[in-house]
């Protein structure tokens, strides 16, 4: 499974970038528009060493990218260790996998969608603004505020809404896919209707899609412990730890 992963992880972002090889890290630099990329180890194989992810901070801040580190602990333990020697930050978020005979039965208002809407990207911007599971204020007067000044997007990934009626969208997700592996990212619900079920509910649904459509490993990655609960109430299982770094602040 490791491999397979890493695997995934290595090609995801080639299309759109620029990639730089520095020592056992490869540099992936956003080419054009879109989300900023990062440095994770080379594939296969890659030992990072201190002066590796020292250099590579260098290059980042040279062309003024995110000082950004992406890897698998299981697959590349020793990075931790370097990571932190060379001053940054580490976020061990909890990998899981799913298991397709957990997945609960599809929700009624959920839905599949081809392209990125301007209702999954308001809504996952105003859920990430309020980390977490807990319930808050935001919620369907400031989405449609900000739909109000939304420009229309487009994408080639998979998108999922909870679409309730007399509600709207109140959470969304995304779907990445790279041979037969997909990632679910992106899950997020409206602050204040949290703890109805809808990113479980949404999760769900991208996973049901992603296998419908021929995917044999569907994984994600979760923010907390807290946040990981959501997910393995709806199928999916701890399997191993997924590395972000950063600087301080």
């Amino acid at each position: 499974m490791w491999d397979v992963l890493e695997s995934f992880y290595d090609s995801v972002p080639r299309p759109g970038s620029r990639v730089e090889e520095h020592g056992e890290l490869v540099l992936f630099v956003q080419a054009g528009d879109g989300y900023p990329h990062y440095a994770r180890p080379r594939f296969p194989g890659g030992r990072p060493t201190v002066a590796d992810v020292l250099g590579v901070r260098e290059r980042q801040r040279e062309l003024g990218v995110p000082e950004a580190f992406e890897w698998v602990l299981e697959t590349t333990p020793g990075l931790l260790g370097a990571a932190v020697a060379a001053g940054l930050e580490v976020l061990q978020a909890p990998l899981l996998i799913l298991d397709p005979a957990k997945l609960p039965e599809p929700h009624p208002h959920v839905r599949v969608l081809g392209t990125r809407t301007a209702e999954v990207t308001v809504v996952a911007q105003l859920a990430f603004s309020s980390p977490g599971t807990a319930r808050g204020e935001t919620g369907a007067a400031e989405r449609d505020a900000a739909l109000a000044e939304a420009l229309p997007m487009s994408g080639r990934h998979r998108y999922a809404v909870a679409d309730v009626p007399g509600e709207g969208v109140l959470a969304s997700g995304t779907a990445q896919r790279a041979g037969d592996v997909v990632e679910i990212a992106g899950i997020g619900t409206l602050p204040a209707a949290r703890r109805r079920g809808l990113g479980g509910a949404v999760t769900a649904e991208l996973a049901r899609d992603a296998l419908a459509r021929g995917a044999e490993l569907v994984f994600l990655s979760a923010g907390s412990d807290e946040i990981a609960r959501v997910y393995e109430r709806v199928g999916f299982r701890r399997a191993g730890t997924a590395c972000i770094a950063a600087p301080p602040g």
